[in-house]
């Protein structure tokens, strides 16, 4: 699957400015504030999953806190590296947070911005600048990096020059030679992870993240946990909803991922999601008028897809070391779908692509694997592909298996189909089993939990916000209806309003809610 993240929408500010207005329905309220009698715990007891035996549970450390840039605070949080083993080994997760700025204070708001493998410490900077002030007044804003992640202790795999070689391979290949380099090259991916990171890569898993986030609520001081996740980081609320529901607060959950689904129909309908994000991409081209891809929509996409091909046989020149493959440059179209506020990004990219200059697609590949102009890459798709690994078995095992799923991936996703099929084949080759699987999450016990769903979402698509909502016991869905990955801080007042109304307040929707 495809990651889903606001980590680099975050990191290039944008989405912020659209004007909206919404359907409200009428609200009940929930005390605003934890009674001080409830104090945190310092060590855990795990209300466990329904059926699981609960590991054993460390004692939540001290963070020793230091003075960072912008008025943050940082630290590092020591965790077991097995939790079925907390006096064993330990990592660090490296947090940070900005004291709440206001009287009143709530308490800790703590932050995950997707992949998984997406910088909390990115998005906490972020959050500081432009959530909305009543948040920042009345909480602590907190971010880690999720263990496996970034400044944490954190998962390697390739090497730069070998993620370059990795993202050029044919991702759609059409040859027996050409399904032979891909199969050869997610092996080598994954033995590159297993020689780089054996000690860590079977305790990666959002089951393991959870727990961390228990112990990091404790050594905040706040006895329940509230949070915002976003994309991916939906489903890490969620998992954490389900081993202690009686330690959830206010949990924002956006752009929900369905965690009943099969990785194969995740990746079914993620496609389904991107091919309709494109097709409001190319509306609003033809709209603006003078569009170069064409006059109507399907002239759009005849182009679009007209221009892969093309490159799967001739590639452009893209800079000094890489050409624009059919492969970079369905990343580079990927990329901007993010965002609305991209597509005139993508538009450019795509004209000069038409007149043979592919560095505007590379640019924009590069954006979605997070390489630097200086050529290193972050660790965002190391820890993506480790996590995802781990927390369910594959979507494909063979080439046998891809071939017999394709019609499939290309009924609900002409364009982007073949590459999320073959994309299937990543953990197949993993070289750690997974340990976890498919199932819906109740969450019985729960506080109000919010979901928020996007109605034009390319990578949560908004059926997976509908289904986590009916999931959940305590589960309310606002729905947003406009384009985009997310919706909190992406320009709708309405949205904004009732996700700061629920935080501040615990105010919920009584009925289902609709913003634009």
């Amino acid at each position: 699957m495809l990651r889903g993240s606001c980590a680099r929408i975050a990191a290039a500010a944008v989405g912020l400015l659209l004007v909206a207005g919404c359907d409200s329905g009428s609200s009940s309220k929930s005390p605003d504030r934890i009674a001080d009698s409830d104090k945190a715990p310092v060590t855990g007891d795990p209300d466990g999953r329904v059926g699981e035996k609960a590991p054993p549970t460390a004692a939540a450390e001290p963070i020793g806190w230091t003075a960072c840039a912008g008025g943050f605070q940082c630290g590092t949080l020591q965790v077991p590296l097995d939790h079925a083993k907390p006096d064993g080994p330990k990592i660090k997760l490296a947090v940070m947070r900005k004291p709440a700025t206001g009287p009143n204070r709530i308490g800790s708001l703590v932050l995950n911005p997707g992949g998984p493998g997406g910088s909390g410490l990115d998005f906490a900077q972020y959050a500081a600048m432009r959530y909305p002030a009543d948040l920042r007044k009345r909480f602590d804003i907190v971010g880690f990096d999720p263990r496996g992640v970034g400044r944490s202790t954190a998962i390697g795999c390739l090497t730069d020059n070998a993620m370059d070689a990795f993202t050029q391979l044919d991702a759609t290949p059409d040859t027996p030679a050409e399904e032979q380099a891909w199969v050869d090259g997610t092996r080598s991916y994954a033995q590159a992870c297993a020689d780089k990171s054996a000690d860590l890569l079977g305790h990666v898993s959002t089951v393991d993240a959870a727990r961390d986030l228990d112990l990091l609520r404790a050594s905040l001081g706040d006895a329940k946990l509230h949070y915002l996740g976003a994309s991916y980081g939906t489903f890490l609320g969620a998992t954490y909803a389900e081993l202690y529901p009686n330690r959830v607060g206010r949990l924002v959950l956006d752009g929900a991922m369905d965690p009943s689904q099969s990785p194969t129909a995740a990746n079914k309908v993620q496609g389904g999601g991107f091919e309709t994000a494109l097709a409001a991409f190319l509306d609003n081209c033809v709209d603006g008028g003078s569009c170069s891809l064409g006059a109507t929509r399907e002239a759009g996409l005849t182009r679009i897809r007209g221009l892969l091909q093309q490159l799967d046989a001739r590639p452009l020149p893209g800079d000094a070391t890489r050409k624009v493959t059919e492969s970079i440059a369905t990343t580079g179209i990927l990329s901007p779908l993010y965002s609305k506020e991209q597509w005139p990004a993508l538009r450019q990219a795509l004209d000069a692509a038409q007149r043979g200059d592919g560095e505007p697609l590379l640019e924009l590949n590069d954006q979605y694997y997070e390489r630097g102009q200086d050529g290193k890459y972050s660790n965002l798709m190391s820890a993506n592909a480790a996590v995802n690994c781990l927390d369910a078995p594959p979507a494909a095992t063979s080439r046998a298996d891809v071939e017999r799923d394709l019609p499939g991936y290309l009924a609900d996703s002409p364009t982007f189909g073949r590459n999320l099929a073959w994309a299937g084949l990543t953990c197949a080759s993993w070289p750690v089993p997974p340990t976890g699987k498919p199932h819906p999450i109740k969450a019985e016990g729960a506080a109000p939990i919010l979901v928020v769903g996007t109605t034009r979402d390319p990578a949560t698509p908004y059926v997976w916000s509908q289904s986590l909502a009916a999931q959940l016991a305590s589960g309310n869905l606002l729905t947003y209806d406009g384009d985009g990955h997310t919706a909190f801080g992406r320009g709708s007042n309405c949205v904004d309003r009732t996700v700061v109304d629920y935080l501040t307040q615990g105010t919920v929707p009584t009925k289902p809610k609709t913003c634009r």
